[in-house]
């Protein structure tokens, strides 16, 4: 009940009534308006009840010296006020809290969504085949070793292992990995990934809570669980300033005999510009972000990312696009061009669903090659295509597919294909009837900003590091295209996070940027995670602390300058704000202020703080 009180007065109406009632108290004696109570007490009831409630809470169930708190001083101040009929004084320290903390909280609300969305992408039903006969059941009624049927387009339910067919299987949610992964018997699947193409039965080997995709889920929920918010920074001043405020305070009550000035000592020692220095500081930069197209969806996110000396990448969406284009064409007969090679490839390939298929295709139409009509098409999960274009009898797909088909590879053929997989790059072979005449390689593609904007965070003295699913090859050919040189390929989702707690065990601050569902757990693990907002997944979004809804890699260093500033802002307010109290405290002693003034000098610092915290707004950081 009490809980409940406190949250209301504490909200956002309540304290602008409070505020209200402030500024009447302020002006009705000067106008020579004279009302039978105070309005300065229903502010003192509005902003101070919460303020007391939070005190003694944090006396009864916080431990050590953490009982100690900026809410305890205040609490004193206004109490003290009162005490000595100064009503305006309470309410002006109670006040400037509750709007502090209305600030801080609004800067550090953070939605929890992703969570949500990465449960719903667990499988709901399976097709179990026992004695020969399929059947469909709840996911959670599966067990170890049950034989389960994967369909074209379905969603594998559990963890297995391939006990019969061959597919390809998109284990983007997993891995990361542009492409889709063949598959064929022996091979494992994971629970959460989509089934492309072919048929395939399975054994169950991971079930319910074991799978990965639960796993995942797991990881991202403990991750969320572990980050502990940042203590205030009023309240770690807390433990020194109560005791400080009070003994100066009992020794001026007790060197001049004046409770009035004792009391003023209290007031004007409160840390209200301490409360505001920091949501204010963020609440602009967050303003100047969003300018740029970059959501900071916690304060505590830029104060981390100010302190971050790591930066840790994905490949796949991130550092590239995430989609497949033609990169190479090569033709090994004189007699077909390039141009022509194009548009046999893109004919045999129209009728694929595959997404090596369709990019080639897409090249095809975007250079404007005739595209001829297949005929007799048919394709071989995770192998290739065949199809009869103008009279010729056409293979495409790989080594494997080729050669069952009666194709042998020159060494020309085999120089050229080892040199392209070294550079990461996907290829299909293009064979008419028993002979290959050409190779279409295909890559996905660095984004043009990543050289640079590496570059400049290695001016910064900002270590990076690339944590990729993909396949070791690919990942280093663009790590150094990027000017990356510390590279971690073939991980898991659970291996970037060990990879990322790696990091922090070296005692360092490391930022995660990524973009898809396989990400969600490291950018919870990282000190601070960064997600891809345009092209990225809803649940990466949703689990970063920060989105860069552009896509443009270069605001990453302005975002490092721009929490490095915010930081440097938050430590200017507080030390002005701190000079500012000493020096009204030396006038309280003397007798120079009382409560009222005293209030009014305070606030001084308070207004100071929020106009330096505006600069930040329209800064220059790019």
């Amino acid at each position: 009940m009490l809980k409940k009180i406190s949250d209301f007065l504490g909200g956002v109406p309540a304290t602008l009534v409070g505020g209200c009632f402030l500024a009447l108290s302020f002006a009705l004696p000067r106008l020579g308006v004279e009302w039978p109570v105070d309005p300065a007490w229903l502010t003192v009831v509005i902003s101070g009840v919460p303020l007391l409630y939070l005190a003694v809470w944090r006396i009864r169930y916080n431990p050590g010296i953490s009982k100690i708190s900026s809410a305890l001083l205040i609490t004193v101040a206004m109490l003290a006020a009162i005490a000595v009929g100064d009503l305006f004084a309470a309410g002006e320290v109670a006040f400037i809290m509750a709007i502090g903390g209305i600030l801080e909280d609004m800067t550090a609300n953070r939605a929890k969504k992703g969570l949500k969305k990465l449960v719903a992408l667990a499988p709901t039903q399976g097709r179990r085949i026992r004695d020969g006969k399929e059947e469909r059941i709840a996911a959670e009624e599966i067990r170890r070793d049950d034989i389960l049927r994967i369909l074209p387009g379905e969603t594998v339910p559990v963890d297995g292992t391939v006990v019969s067919g061959e597919t390809s299987v998109d284990q983007s949610v997993m891995t990361g990995e542009s492409l889709p992964v063949d598959k064929a018997v022996g091979d494992s699947v994971f629970c959460g990934t989509v089934n492309r193409f072919g048929a395939i039965d399975i054994r169950a080997t991971k079930v319910g809570e074991d799978s990965s995709l639960q796993k995942l889920i797991r990881m991202v929920q403990e991750a969320e669980n572990k980050k502990a918010p940042m203590a205030r920074i009023a309240d770690k001043s807390a433990s020194w300033l109560v005791p400080a405020a009070l003994l100066i305070a009992v020794v001026t009550w007790l060197a001049t005999k004046d409770v009035v000035r004792a009391v003023t000592v209290l007031v004007v020692f409160c840390p209200c510009a301490l409360v505001l220095a920091t949501p204010t500081a963020i609440m602009a930069a967050v303003g100047q972000a969003t300018k740029h197209g970059v959501i900071i969806k916690s304060g505590e996110a830029l104060e981390r990312m100010g302190k971050v000396d790591t930066i840790a990448f994905d490949k796949t969406g991130t550092l590239t696009y995430g989609r497949l284009e033609v990169s190479d064409l090569l033709s090994f007969e004189e007699s077909v061009s390039e141009d022509a090679l194009l548009a046999l490839a893109a004919s045999a390939e129209a009728k694929s669903e595959h997404p090596l298929g369709k990019a080639i295709v897409a090249r095809a139409r975007e250079r404007g090659a005739v595209i001829g009509e297949a005929e007799r098409f048919s394709m071989e999960a995770g192998k290739g295509v065949s199809a009869e274009v103008g009279g010729k009898r056409l293979f495409c797909g790989n080594e494997k597919y080729l050669a069952e088909n009666g194709v042998e590879l020159s060494e020309r053929v085999k120089t050229e294909l080892s040199r392209l997989r070294a550079q990461g790059k996907a290829s299909v072979l293009i064979a008419e009837k028993e002979r290959c005449i050409g190779l279409i390689a295909l890559s996905d593609t660095l984004r043009p900003e990543a050289k640079a904007m590496i570059a400049r965070l290695e001016a910064m003295r900002t270590r990076t590091v690339l944590l990729t699913g993909d396949n070791e090859r690919a990942a280093r050919h663009f790590a150094e295209k990027a000017g990356i040189r510390e590279v971690r390929a073939e991980l898991l989702p659970e291996e970037k996070v060990e990879s990322i707690v790696r990091l922090r065990a070296e005692n360092r601050s490391v930022c995660m940027i990524g973009d898809g569902v396989n990400d969600a757990p490291a950018l919870k693990t990282a000190d601070v995670g960064v997600a891809m907002g345009s092209m990225g997944s809803d649940i990466a979004v949703e689990a970063a602390d920060i989105a860069l809804m552009s896509d443009d890699l270069s605001n990453i260093p302005y975002l490092k300058r721009l929490s490095n500033a915010t930081v440097n802002t938050i430590k200017l307010s507080i030390t002005l704000s701190m000079c500012i109290n000493f020096l009204a405290v030396g006038l309280s002693v003397l007798g120079i202020l009382n409560p009222t003034t005293g209030a009014l000098v305070h606030n001084a610092g308070s207004c100071f703080v929020v106009l330096i915290a505006a600069l930040l707004y329209d800064r220059k950081f790019t």
